[in-house]
């Protein structure tokens, strides 16, 4: 096999509706997804394995079975020897687990939305990136046209659990929220620490921080790169189209 390295985008969700909850307990959701240009890298050589260099914070990343990478490696029934760079916080509501899967899927050809949703929620997005319409459960994405964006993101140094926020929102009675983000009130009320985050992007950019799908990375649109909390600097990225290359 050639030595092939891989970017896999981190995806920002721009608006997220929740508009049913199925029988089986999954969460029906309308949202705008979209690639930016904080991406995490995968260098595939012949072998069997997976290594992972955290340079990101954010939960830890696990190095076995359960790792999306091995998860999506045994969906298409391939070995590799992965070297898996993160720099995407996991826990931050960016897709990073995803879209490591998802650079696997299309390195092998590709698989169905369908077949993808099994490996995660946010894969099949992933797999196709760019900027797109996701219902269902995130298995139906349909490409919006592209717009070049800039957002400033500022993460925190924890991570939080998706399922935990979709649980607090069903507690709280499915609530909506101002600014685009369903999940956001569960999100606070579950991590109420998220809001000190949330106010200080908002001070400091003048422009009223929204969240990131689940949690806990907050944004805004535009540029602003002196931004800070707790020494913790936010990042500016740029939205990215669905062509993704090697590196």
């Amino acid at each position: 096999m050639e030595h092939q390295r891989l970017l896999a985008p981190a995806k920002l969700t721009v608006s997220l509706r929740v508009t049913g909850v199925r029988d089986d307990g999954y969460h029906l959701i309308d949202a705008e997804m979209v690639s930016v240009d904080l991406c995490d890298e995968l260098e595939i050589t012949d072998g069997d394995g997976l290594e992972v260099v955290e340079a990101a914070t954010g939960l830890s990343v696990p190095v076995d079975d359960n790792n999306l990478v091995a998860v999506a490696l045994r969906a298409v029934g391939r070995t590799a020897s992965v070297r898996l760079v993160k720099r995407i916080p996991a826990g931050a509501g960016l897709g990073g687990g995803s879209s490591d899967a998802a650079a696997i899927l299309r390195w092998a050809g590709g698989v169905s939305a369908a077949s993808a949703m099994a490996i995660g929620a946010d894969v099949a997005f992933c797999q196709v990136g760019g900027r797109a319409r996701v219902t269902g459960i995130g298995e139906v994405v349909a490409a919006l046209p592209a717009e070049r964006r800039r957002f400033t993101l500022l993460t925190p140094p924890f991570g939080v659990s998706t399922p935990v926020v979709y649980r607090a929102w069903d507690d709280l009675g499915g609530p909506t929220a101002r600014g685009g983000n369903d999940l956001e009130p569960a999100a606070v009320a579950a991590y109420p620490e998220l809001a000190e985050w949330r106010d200080a992007l908002s001070e400091a950019s003048g422009v009223r921080a929204r969240l990131a799908g689940s949690g806990g990375t907050w944004f805004v649109a535009g540029a602003y790169p002196g931004v800070s909390h707790r020494n913790i600097r936010a990042l500016v990225v740029d939205s990215v189209g669905a062509d993704l290359p090697a590196l």
